[in-house]
């Protein structure tokens, strides 16, 4: 582990660091994260990058957190209790992602510390929410430091241009992300139709290569279901686990999540982690 804790104590879990927007909704965003951490096994840990207005409908707005404000959460979590692992999400403009790097830099992260870049890019109804100039930053500044990106098809598209209708095609826009830099990418299938299967494509600069099957639900509960996949794939790496076997655990994960997702408002409802937590009675 990379954080402060030396393992005395056997109550005292991995951190994981989430860099992140709020979901005013709880579907998505730090929340879906720190649910994730914490079915995972991890302690997680939050710098919010921007709060937005949403619920199950929709984004109504958001406002971002000052670069320096969230460059200085990095900082003292990771000076206190260190981190083990760190991921991504919404960060709003080229002024949060050039902080994020610059701190990312002086702890660690993608060199001493995993680091997987969610490049939230796209909302779940393919609506770009990254301004051209941020995506360029994003390509530039943020995925050369990334161990994994775990992009979907439509942010892909913005990213690389690339796009996937098949496996061929998600083989060359994991191609395309490693030529960017990264580590590692995970070529997120959820919105490709047309197949039985969601297939999401793991292609390491190494040269490993694998693809990940899950049945294809038909539900239209599934907010969160990106965030809940990158932050269980963090909480493997900040377990220790090899970056193969941390994607397995995030796709045991979030094909659980699914499973138990519900309706909640007018909207689309959320994955779920509740079957992982038991009950709790006062005095059980």
């Amino acid at each position: 582990m990379s954080g402060t804790h030396d393992g005395t104590h056997d109550r005292t879990p991995p951190v994981a660091l989430a860099i992140a927007g709020t979901d005013s909704g709880g579907g998505a965003g730090l929340t879906a994260d720190v649910r994730a951490f914490t079915a995972c096994g991890v302690h997680g840990a939050v710098a919010v990058a921007a709060v937005t207005v949403q619920n199950s409908v929709g984004v109504e707005g958001f406002h971002a957190i000052p670069p320096d404000v969230v460059a200085a959460q990095i900082r003292t979590v990771a000076g206190d209790m260190g981190v083990d692992a760190a991921k991504t999400g919404m960060l709003a403009s080229t002024e949060i992602i050039e902080a994020v790097a610059a701190a990312g830099d002086e702890v660690g992260l993608g060199t001493r510390v995993p680091f997987v870049v969610d490049p939230v890019a796209a909302s779940m109804h393919g609506h770009q929410l990254l301004a051209d100039d941020a995506l360029d930053t994003l390509r530039s500044v943020l995925i050369p430091r990334a161990t994994l990106v775990t992009p979907n098809l439509d942010e892909v598209r913005l990213l690389v241009g690339v796009e996937v209708v098949d496996d061929a095609s998600a083989r060359a826009a994991a191609r395309a992300l490693l030529d960017l830099g990264a580590g590692a990418a995970l070529v997120k299938g959820g919105h490709l139709t047309g197949s039985p299967d969601v297939v999401d494509l793991l292609v390491c600069a190494d040269g490993t290569e694998r693809a990940f099957s899950s049945p294809r639900r038909d539900t239209e509960h599934s907010h969160g279901g990106g965030d809940s996949l990158a932050s269980s794939i963090t909480a493997g790496l900040a377990r220790g686990m090899a970056l193969v076997d941390a994607v397995a655990l995030g796709k045991a994960y979030i094909t659980r999540a699914v499973d138990h997702a519900y309706p909640l408002g007018a909207g689309h409802g959320p994955v779920s982690s509740l079957w992982s937590v038991a009950a709790w009675e006062p005095g059980a």
